[in-house]
Parts: C-alpha cells; structure tokens; sequence
C-alpha cells in the first residue's frame, strides 16, 4: 500500500531505515540489517529500560520476538522469573515456545537461554490448547513512529501472530505492545500506509526514550482470513487448525484464493513490488533523509523515567 502522492511508501522508509544503521555505523551483528528486524548500537541498554514499565512488572506471561535486539527483552524476563513465550521461526512448528531454563539457573545459563540457540535448547512447544495468557507482547520493529505506527520487514509475521493469538484467546482487546528500536528508527509514517491488519503499538523503547504512544487505534481483531493465500496456509501448519476451528464457530474462513478479485489484485501487487525492487538501485545516505529524533526525554510519560542499565 502506497501513500500520498511524493509521501515515502512502507519500503521506502524501511530501506531509509536500514541504510541509515548501516551508513552511520550503529548495525550491529546479524549483518546487513537489510531484510532484516535490524540489531542496533545500544539495543541491551534499550532492552534494560522495558522493567520501568509498569505493564511488564505486572505481567507474568510475556511474549517476545525472536529477533537479536530483543535479547535483553528476553533476558529481563527471564531474570523476572517471568513465563516467557518465543514465537517459533516462521511460524513452521507452532506458535509458541515455551522458555524453560534449568532449576538453579545462574545468570548466565539465562543469558543463553535469552539467546537464539537458548531458545531451541531450553524451551518447550505450546499448543493451541496451553491456554497461553500473554499479558504483555515484544516485538521487533524497522520503523515506528511517535504514534505507534508500526512498520516491520514486511513478511507480516508479527501481524499474524498476533492475529492468531487473539483467535486463540491468548491476548485481549487492552493486552499491551512494546516495540525496541534505535532512536533513528522512530520517524514519521503516514496513517494511511497501515492496513487494518497491521499491528500498532503502545510503548517504544530506545536507547534514550520511553514513548508511551497512546494509541486508539484498534489493533487487529483476529485473523483476516481473505487475506490468507493457500501458500500462507502451507507456509504455517497451525493456521489450519485456527482456520478449522473457525469454520466450526460459524465463521467465514473464505480465504484470499477463493476470491478471485482479491487474488488478482495481490498478484498484480505482489509484480509490481518485485519489479521495482527489481529497478531500483541501492541508495548511497547522504544526509538526514530521516526525520531523526535523538532528543534525551520522554514522551508523554512523566511517571516513567528509564534507569541505568544493570550489569546482570
């Protein structure tokens, strides 16, 4: 979906984005960010700030994303003796998994249960029936402006996850959202680049900043299943079931190949995006193409002030 006419679309900002971390020297390993939820300079001292929000202290299931820069997301959850669920990469094998360090763990087994490698080492799979109650949900972003807006890599896994948790019971309508990102990333988006699939956000956390975003607009209410493809349905096992499950309530599960319009319309998207990106030349940053926000303060949170990293 584009914007206004001259307005940047969604993969424009995220190729600003990218080319920004990249340029300015502050991506961080897995490299190039591009394509990718960038890590970032900073992203453990971001990560640390997530314990002054009153929302993650009161939480006692937390979900957060498998991406490199919400390491320390999971770390602090784990440190909390928090229940903490990863979603599984791409969602092949399930939904959730279920991180589950060793009795006695000492900080650092935590660290790498926090890790990518500790989540396939120390976790268990969560069925649609475990009954996951997630009071707080983490997810990796590219962009993200001041009004929680929120732009990912664009495969929409973390929309579908969320989409699905709502169909599973596992979120509700106030269940809050917190985003990581590098202070470049917080920019301005256009409201009219987001679809009613597209998850919003209420907290961004930086390496400066907590932004408390306060945003009304409603996340997703639950699988939009005429934008489902058959290949989506393949790509992700437990969308059947969901989609199963559904079409026993009495819902409409027509999916986006069963509307012929719908398919070719996407079709006809899905070329024209390839052939740009076919055309396009890389991008070389030469100034502030971004509109930066590095200032040291906090958005429309005053009771919420971020403490000093601590050295676990």
């Amino acid at each position: 979906m584009e914007g206004r006419a001259g307005a940047p679309s969604k993969w424009d900002i995220r190729e600003q984005v990218w080319d920004h971390l990249e340029s300015s020297g502050l991506a961080e390993f897995p490299r190039p960010v591009h394509g990718r939820i960038p890590n970032f300079q900073g992203s453990l001292q971001a990560c640390c700030s997530i314990r002054e929000l009153g929302v993650f202290s009161r939480a006692r299931e937390v979900k957060v994303d498998p991406d490199k820069p919400l390491e320390g997301a999971r770390l602090e959850a784990l440190q909390a003796r928090k229940t903490l669920l990863v979603p599984t990469p791409r969602l092949r094998t399930g939904l959730f998994n279920r991180i589950v360090p060793p009795p006695g763990a000492t900080k650092e087994i935590l660290r790498r249960c926090a890790t990518s490698q500790g989540v396939r080492d120390y976790s268990v799979p969560v069925g649609l029936d475990g009954k996951a109650r997630v009071d707080l949900v983490v997810v990796g972003s590219v962009a993200v402006s001041e009004k929680g807006w929120r732009i990912g890599k664009g495969e929409g896994y973390a929309d579908m996850e969320y989409a699905m948790m709502v169909s599973m019971g596992a979120v509700q309508e106030d269940t809050p959202v917190v985003t990581i990102v590098h202070d470049c990333q917080v920019v301005d988006i256009a409201e009219e680049l987001l679809d009613d699939h597209d998850l919003t956000v209420d907290y961004i956390l930086t390496p400066t900043r907590i932004i408390k975003t306060n945003c009304k607009r409603p996340k997703p209410q639950g699988i939009i299943w005429h934008k489902v493809s058959y290949e989506m349905l393949g790509k992700i096992p437990i969308l059947k079931t969901l989609r199963h499950r559904e079409k026993q309530m009495g819902k409409d599960v027509t999916l986006q190949d069963e509307h012929p319009h719908l398919a070719n319309s996407t079709r006809a998207a899905e070329s024209n995006k390839k052939e740009m990106a076919e055309n396009t030349q890389p991008q070389v940053d030469t100034g502030p193409v971004l509109l930066l926000k590095t200032r040291d303060k906090i958005i429309n949170s005053g009771k919420e002030e971020p403490g000093c990293c601590r050295k676990a």
